[in-house]
């Protein structure tokens, strides 16, 4: 039975601690949350340049848009967050976290050695209950754009013709020059999400992943059964969160949480509907 909980749970989990999940009151419920986020304008999106793996920060509007996300899923069920290894994966989910109902602190997860490990220990469980992991992830960065990495698209498309660009870009099986096709990404973004985030899900976790438009491609091409064709047309925007609910071993997409001016996304579900209030009422009685 996956509980889903009245705020965030306390973030022992199998990634962070072999400590058992602990949580407020869980009332019953046989789906989780799966949030997907792409991450908010880059300075290179602004400048209309490849990005791919090169690690840029956001714009001002990147930033705004960052926190709106957050706005949009602040009063929904959140255990864990999985971003890229790449910065403006990792700004956009923790400015989104600062929005957020809990009022818990992001903690990145190092594992990158076993020294690192220890030297991130967090050794006061009072403080372990008031964090929520942020696991990065290499596997999750942005379609690799090789020699294309840097330039700009529109003088790009000028010089080698914008139907080989379009090529490059938009097709699931060629590659830009010493690059990665869309069919290479998937394969590691895919990988990764069935062994380390599903798991998750399956145990009764609720997920945000916060990456980028190639890996996230990947990830919905896998959740919604798409097509090669369906795939490389689909547009994700900066800053948008798509839910998804994970119930009887199926994916459910339902579209996008509403902004702060628009009807709420909670009729989707009763548990959302019914967490949602409970979430509002317990922030009523602590005012």
């Amino acid at each position: 039975m996956n509980p889903t909980f009245k705020c965030c749970s306390s973030l022992y989990d199998p990634v962070v601690s072999s400590e058992p999940i602990q949580s407020y009151e869980p009332f019953r419920t046989y789906e989780s949350t799966l949030i997907i986020v792409r991450h908010g304008e880059s300075m290179w999106n602004e400048k209309n340049l490849f990005t791919g793996c090169v690690d840029v920060p956001l714009t001002k509007t990147g930033v705004e848009e960052a926190i709106e996300a957050g706005r949009r899923i602040s009063t929904m069920p959140l255990d864990i967050v999985y971003t890229s290894a790449l910065v403006r994966s990792q700004i956009t989910a923790m400015l989104a976290l600062t929005q957020h109902c809990c009022q818990k602190v992001p903690i990145i997860i190092h594992k990158e050695n076993e020294e690192a490990e220890i030297w991130s220990q967090i050794y006061s469980e009072d403080t372990k209950n008031q964090s929520i992991p942020v696991v990065k992830a290499w596997q999750l960065n942005e379609r690799m754009y090789g020699d294309l990495q840097g330039l700009n698209k529109q003088e790009t498309a000028e010089v080698f013709g914008k139907e080989q660009v379009l090529r490059w870009r938009r097709t699931y099986e060629v590659r830009p020059p010493n690059g990665e096709s869309l069919e290479m990404c998937l394969q590691r973004a895919v990988t990764y999400f069935k062994e380390n985030i599903e798991p998750q899900l399956m145990a009764g976790k609720h997920i945000m992943v916060v990456a980028h438009a190639n890996s996230l491609r990947s990830i919905i091409m896998y959740l919604d059964n798409l097509s090669p064709q369906e795939v490389i047309n689909l547009e994700l925007s900066t800053g948008v969160p798509m839910l998804y609910i994970y119930k009887d071993g199926k994916f459910i997409r339902r579209g996008s949480p509403a902004g702060t001016k628009e009807a709420g996304v909670y009729a989707y579900t009763s548990n959302l509907a019914l967490y949602k209030d409970q979430v509002l009422l317990q922030g009523n009685m602590t005012k």
